[in-house]
């Protein structure tokens, strides 16, 4: 595996509604950037956000012109779709995402450069000591399994956004037209050579987390939907399973009935009950299937931006404002 120098570092954070934590964010970024010696750039996507965020991000730009980059999102557009904005002002030859929730340390960004440098296209990490609830660990764990059918690639928590990317990765990234993206995996699909680093991980610094029980449920379907069409393949293997059910069902009715009276199974109802409703879930489900894969095509046909810039600070050569 050739090994490459980096010379010029971006990092890119997704912001929403995190003004307890940013200005902490914003000052161990820095100087953990400074520690590796590169050049650097951070970049700060503000996705929305309600509280002080904006100010924040926008106080810092004016302090840190050319380091830190205020970038103001016109509305909510979702994690993923900010750090595509990032992406697209991005100047380093190597970017690193991370969340602004400092869960996970901005003092590994070293460790990132120095596992870039050895070679790697994409450098991800593996949280130690988790401090997230069941509800978070058990879906990322699903997650995690069904990514890694998905990509070949086996990396062990596609969860964590502390990861980096070589320009030319991020570059196709860019080209990618599907408006519902799972960054980790997208990177993963144009990289050679990958790694893991074990990383740190703390509860977060202020706030609470933005993904409620029921936004959970629904990230898990819009991931697994976006990176794979296996689910509409099981719905194949669990139509075959229960029709050969069926069809060894019905040959025990058939025996039952010939030898013994009809009494045993109140005339046969129940088994037909039981067998309509396991039809019936089989085929909603299918169908819930079909509508999340058909959602998708609609969304992607109209080809609506994926983000649209409202300003950008910190800056003089302005990006352009509105996403692909």
């Amino acid at each position: 595996m050739k090994s490459y120098a980096v010379n010029f570092v971006s990092v890119v954070v997704p912001v929403y509604n995190e003004e307890g934590c940013l200005e902490e964010l914003i000052s161990r970024s820095l100087a953990a950037l400074e520690k590796t010696g590169k050049r650097y750039e951070l970049i700060l996507v503000d996705d929305g956000s309600r509280d002080r965020s904006v100010e924040i991000m926008t106080r810092a730009a004016e302090t840190h012109p050319g380091q830190v980059v205020a970038c103001i999102l016109n509305r909510n557009y979702g994690q993923h779709s900010a750090i595509m904005a990032g992406f697209s002002l991005v100047r380093g030859d190597l970017v690193i995402t991370i969340d602004a929730d400092l869960q996970n340390p901005p003092e590994e960004f070293p460790r990132l450069v120095e596992a870039a440098e050895a070679g790697n296209d994409v450098v991800g990490t593996v949280r130690q000591n988790r401090k997230d609830s069941l509800l978070r660990t058990l879906p990322s764990k699903i997650v995690n399994i069904a990514a890694q059918r998905a990509t070949g690639v086996k990396m062990h928590d596609y969860g964590c956004m502390l990861r980096a990317y070589r320009r030319h990765v991020v570059e196709a990234m860019k080209l990618c037209n599907e408006r519902s993206t799972f960054i980790p995996v997208l990177g993963n699909s144009f990289a050679r050579n990958t790694c893991e680093i074990p990383v740190g991980h703390s509860e977060r610094a202020a706030g609470e987390s933005k993904y409620s029980f029921f936004k959970l449920i629904n990230l898990q379907f819009n991931l697994l939907t976006c990176m794979t069409t296996f689910p509409l393949r099981l719905m194949t293997y669990v139509g075959s399973g229960l029709a050969f059910f069926g069809f060894l069902l019905s040959i025990y009715i058939i025996i039952r009935r010939l030898f013994d009276s009809e009494d045993w199974s109140a005339q046969g109802v129940f088994t037909l009950f039981a067998i309509q409703f396991i039809i019936c879930g089989v085929l909603l489900i299918g169908m819930g299937l079909l509508g999340e894969y058909i959602g998708r095509i609609y969304t992607d046909v109209r080809a609506r931006p994926q983000f649209f810039i409202e300003s950008v600070i910190g800056r003089e050569d302005e990006a352009e404002k509105d996403g692909e």
